[in-house]
């Protein structure tokens, strides 16, 4: 029977073993001239915005995850699949026994196991999940991490306010970063070729020296010409100038090289894991929101096969994360997500595959505000519908914004119109929000 695991378009055109087999030996492609001195990851730097402000990681996973192989199994039901579930470290909560470290985990994190989005549509399902609510014809809305970024960064930052990785060529541009009316000052920096931003490195013609004098040459200048001036296209200009200075010098928080090589083993070699650490590094030095694309959850045909080669590096990089933000004392402050556009069906199809499916479907909040070991939602003993407990998108938004300490009902304006963070009457989850 012929392989089957992606619904066809051209977007998912790649063979999904080719990517694994080039993923880890992704990290040779980074750049080895780092030159700047990254005095943002300083301790006592961190120390200071630990307090200051949250930070999310969304680890994405595009093409829709099966909450049967990961979140919501269902062994011995018609659609439960070959795999087994496990209990885990919260009484009466089990996963699939594909996820052994989470299972060990689960008192740090939040299952949410009904969701209902309505959507199976892979682009308008992503924008959708991305972004809380759908367009209007008239409207782009921003999608979370530039809402975060709009919320959580600070204006005299020397640090991105939003950086995804989305190395894969499936689903890419299904799930673009998008900072909608808020405009490009919250748009993502966008990695799609390796893990280390291609512009921000300074000109290899020009030395240290150079580079630190050319840029109190222009300071100089820049102050005397502003000098019995005051206009806002001239402060604007000069607050661009200096968080262009500031990303040129966190080009090391990309180079996974600078972690000491016991911390790379711990998360493994694939381009996942490395991205997944370069987030850490990075919401550690401040960034408010990073987001980490891992493609190739399509299931369409040979589901199992397929999460039996996901769902485990999965575990194990999740895992690894919660740990380390753990002992560094920042799980309280960074809050980190799993989501795709959808989840897969229960029914399984002729090709042992399990096809697009919203309509009762899972994801996770670890850190920050969020209720620790608990599990929102349930499930049909198939899986098909949800049978309490229900969460849409806004909601899911508002519980998420909640947590972050950020008021769902904030205003932003588009002409005179007040635009909410999530549509008027959505609210938050109360009982997951600590």
């Amino acid at each position: 029977m012929a392989r089957k695991t992606f619904c066809g378009s051209l977007a998912h055109a790649m063979d999904r073993r080719a990517f694994l087999g080039g993923a880890a030996a992704a990290g040779a492609t980074l750049a080895a001239d780092m030159t700047a001195l990254n005095a943002l990851a300083a301790p006592d730097v961190n120390k200071s915005l630990k307090k200051a402000q949250k930070r999310v990681i969304l680890l994405w996973l595009a093409g829709g995850a099966s909450q049967l192989e990961t979140w919501d199994p269902k062994p011995g039901a018609p659609t439960g699949g070959p795999f087994r579930s496990i209990q885990t470290d919260v009484p009466g909560l089990r996963i699939s026994e594909l996820m052994p470290k989470m299972a060990t985990r689960m008192k740090t994190t939040c299952v949410i196991r009904g969701l209902n989005t309505k959507n199976g549509d892979h682009g308008s399902a992503a924008e959708t999940i991305m972004r809380g609510r759908r367009d209007e014809a008239a409207l782009r809305y921003p999608d979370l991490g530039a809402v975060v970024a709009r919320e959580m960064g600070l204006p005299d930052s020397k640090v991105p306010d939003y950086v995804t990785f989305y190395t894969q060529t499936e689903g890419r541009g299904m799930a673009p970063g998008n900072a909608g009316f808020l405009g490009a000052r919250y748009a993502p920096m966008e990695l799609t070729t390796n893990n280390y931003p291609e512009h921000i490195k300074r000109l290899d013609g020009i030395t240290d020296r150079d580079h630190i004098e050319r840029g109190q040459l222009r300071d100089l200048l820049g102050k005397q010409f502003a000098q019995g001036r005051s206009s806002e296209t001239m402060n604007s200009q000069t607050e661009a100038y200096q968080r262009v200075r500031g990303i040129m010098a966190s080009e090391k928080l990309f180079d996974v090289s600078q972690e000491p090589q016991k911390v790379r083993d711990r998360y493994g070699p694939t381009q996942f894991a490395e991205q997944v650490l370069i987030a850490r590094r990075l919401v550690e030095a401040g960034v408010p929101f990073v987001r980490v694309g891992r493609a190739w959850w399509d299931s369409h045909g040979q589901n199992f096969e397929t999460h039996q080669e996901m769902v485990p590096e999965l575990d194990h990089v999740m895992a690894t994360l919660i740990d380390d933000l753990f002992e560094r004392g920042m799980l309280d402050d960074v809050m980190v997500l799993t989501l795709s556009e959808f989840g897969r069906t229960p029914a399984i199809n002729a090709s042992l595959g399990r096809d697009h499916f919203a309509s009762a479907w899972s994801s996770t909040i670890t850190g920050c505000g969020i209720k620790r070991g608990s599990v929102y939602g349930k499930t049909d003993p198939k899986g098909n519908t949800v049978t309490a407990e229900e969460v849409d998108a806004g909601s899911l938004f508002a519980t998420i914004y909640s947590a972050l300490g950020l008021d769902p009902n904030k205003n932003y304006y588009v002409g005179s119109r007040p635009i909410p963070l999530v549509n008027p009457g959505v609210e938050p989850i109360k009982a997951l929000v600590g």
